[in-house]
């Protein structure tokens, strides 16, 4: 028999090491890649993510703050937020700094941060991405930039609705979206928004975008 849980005990329970997939409104599953997230950042997060980020960085959707972690490693500042307790604790334990929050919530600097990054398809975050693009140009400086990463031409831009499985317990849904390197634009601008350059490396894209002059 399987039980409904909320969304954010699923997580809690995944980063915490329990077997968890995410699965589709379809039925479809795959598996929920905390053993990535956890590990040490590899070349492409470097490459992507870490290695443009030289000034205040806020990570949206940190999970276990491999990212912030390594910036901060890199004497630059930074913060991670997750709404799920035990993500914040693990980037913690790696001496960063993270707090428990919702994106669309208050949080410290608003207006003040260079640098917004969306990692591991987190452009998804409530299954709207313009309103999440929007939320987060009000986070940045004059002249700040996110850093979405994106799935591959040809995806185009999907809404879903999905659940996490962990040891064998279905999770209440949650919305999320995924945009393609092909839509981002079109994404960007109905934001306010515009992309001003991509990168692809190891088989991740990323789009970077900053806000359009008044």
């Amino acid at each position: 028999m399987t039980l409904v849980f909320e969304a954010v005990s699923a997580y809690d329970e995944a980063f915490a090491g329990k077997v968890a997939h995410v699965v589709d409104h379809g039925g479809e599953s795959q598996p929920f890649a905390v053993d990535q997230w956890s590990a040490a950042p590899d070349q492409a997060d470097c490459a992507l993510f870490i290695n443009p980020c030289n000034q205040a960085t806020i990570d949206i959707g940190c999970g276990p703050g491999r990212l912030v972690a390594e910036l901060a490693a890199r004497k630059v500042l930074a913060m991670g937020i997750d709404v799920s307790t035990e993500a914040v604790r693990q980037t913690r334990s790696r001496g960063a700094l993270a707090l428990r929050r919702d994106v669309f919530g208050a949080l410290p600097g608003e207006g003040r941060w260079s640098y917004a990054l969306l990692a591991d398809g987190n452009l998804g975050i409530g299954g709207d991405p313009v309103r999440l693009l929007w939320r987060l140009s009000q986070l940045l400086a004059p002249g700040g930039v996110v850093i979405a990463e994106v799935a591959d031409h040809g995806t185009g831009f999907v809404r879903d609705r999905r659940r996490l499985r962990v040891d064998g317990r279905l999770s209440s849904f949650f919305d999320w979206a995924v945009v393609g390197l092909d839509a981002i634009g079109a994404v960007a601008a109905n934001a306010g928004m515009t992309v001003v350059s991509s990168q692809s490396i190891g088989g991740r894209h990323a789009a970077t975008l900053t806000k359009v002059a008044a």
